[in-house]
């Protein structure tokens, strides 16, 4: 037969690599394919099931699966009593949902400046953006590594404020007191987007210490039905906020080899650092430090401040490498701009993030090879 003449593994050497991919197997598809033979495929065991595991794992009292980590920022803002005319504190520098569900409820999210080494909202700033009207902090564990959470609830407790933690990008982090992400007892939020440690497709837990809590999550997350489960009788405003069997199950499959997923992405992240670690000007991401513990979920490098971050992407595309800008500053967004009349200069440490910050490819089942690749061409991006 004829060939190009190519080495063994010389194609897979050259295609290209995506931004992320999701860890699935046979494991996977067994789990869904039993539910589907089981014709529960919403409101049947797995979702309870799914629950009790997830809040074992992180060491929470309770959990409540929900059909995103937006649905559950928004129901667990609900359940502290966030309403209209409040303000919640959080960070500009988060994927948008975390400042939209503050909305959902016609509250104001509330920005305040972020930590320049670990890009999570810093307690001062948050500190100084209190006012009369703040019902609530909102302190997001940006890129899987936990923000402050002693010192954010010591100002919750001086204020009587609640918290809920965004922990959507954050599954397998520690903090530095040893208590997992998660575990603290505030509403913390997980999400399941393809691009997470542990994915459904999509979908999203809420963990809690509140037994009443988690009740009423799970009465608004399904229309508002009593507990019961009597569908005529419907005692609070809810939502269609569930999360479905085939859902669940696909979560208990791959809940059972979170740890195999977090140690391949911890030892992607460890190539990357020796990758890197000689490019001039290129800043990585944080270091573990004083007992903290990051979930791996993405790869942000800062681009050196004189790289047009623009021309950088298409080079990469050019050698066959997916990135993507991430994270922008929420504030300087089109609609808050407008709705909220917020202007460059407000946030700086935020915005000189935001504007350098790029996402190369992260998965579990890159390999060395994969990880060189990306490495020397983001060498080369950033000599032309």
């Amino acid at each position: 037969m004829g060939g190009s003449g190519a080495p063994p593994g010389a194609e897979l050497a050259t295609a290209p690599i995506p931004l992320a991919q999701p860890l699935l197997g046979e494991a996977e598809e067994r789990a869904v394919v039993e539910v589907l033979r089981s014709g529960r495929l919403s409101l049947g065991p797995r979702v309870a099931k799914f629950e009790e595991l997830f809040a074992a794992r992180v060491g929470a009292g309770h959990a409540s699966a929900v059909a995103s980590g937006t649905a559950g920022l928004h129901l667990a803002l609900r359940a502290v009593g966030v309403e209209d005319g409040d303000e919640v504190v959080t960070s500009p520098f988060s994927f948008v949902a975390s400042a939209n569900v503050i909305i959902y409820e016609r509250a104001r999210p509330v920005f305040a400046d972020i930590d320049p080494v670990t890009l999570n909202l810093e307690p001062g700033a948050a500190a100084a953006a209190l006012s009369e009207r703040t019902r609530a902090l909102l302190p997001v564990h940006i890129f899987g590594y936990p923000a402050e959470m002693p010192a954010f609830e010591a100002l919750a407790r001086r204020h009587r404020l609640a918290i809920v933690e965004d922990a959507c990008e954050a599954l397998g982090a520690v903090h530095a007191d040893g208590v997992p992400v998660g575990a603290r007892g505030h509403p913390a939020v997980f999400g399941f987007y393809a691009n997470k440690q542990l994915t459904t497709g999509e979908g999203g837990m809420i963990t809690m210490a509140d037994a009443e809590l988690k009740e009423r999550i799970d009465s608004e997350r399904n229309q508002g039905r009593a507990p019961d489960m009597d569908w005529l009788d419907h005692d609070r405003l809810g939502f269609n906020y569930r999360l479905s069997d085939v859902a669940c199950a696909l979560g208990i499959a791959q809940l059972a080899r979170l740890e195999e997923a977090l140690a391949a992405r911890a030892r992607i992240a460890a190539g990357y650092r020796e990758a890197l670690g000689g490019i001039e000007g290129l800043r990585l991401p944080c270091a573990d430090a004083n007992g903290n513990r990051r979930g791996w979920f993405v790869f942000v490098v800062q681009l050196p401040r004189a790289a047009d971050r623009d021309e950088v992407v298409r080079a990469l595309a050019a050698q066959g490498v997916q990135s993507k800008p991430y994270l922008p500053a929420i504030h300087l967004m089109s609609f808050y701009r407008e709705r909220f009349g917020h202007r460059p200069g407000e946030f700086p440490v935020c915005e000189d993030v935001a504007a350098r910050s790029l996402a190369l490819p992260f998965f579990p089942a890159m390999s060395e090879g994969q990880v060189a690749r990306v490495a020397e061409a983001m060498r080369l991006a950033l000599v032309r």
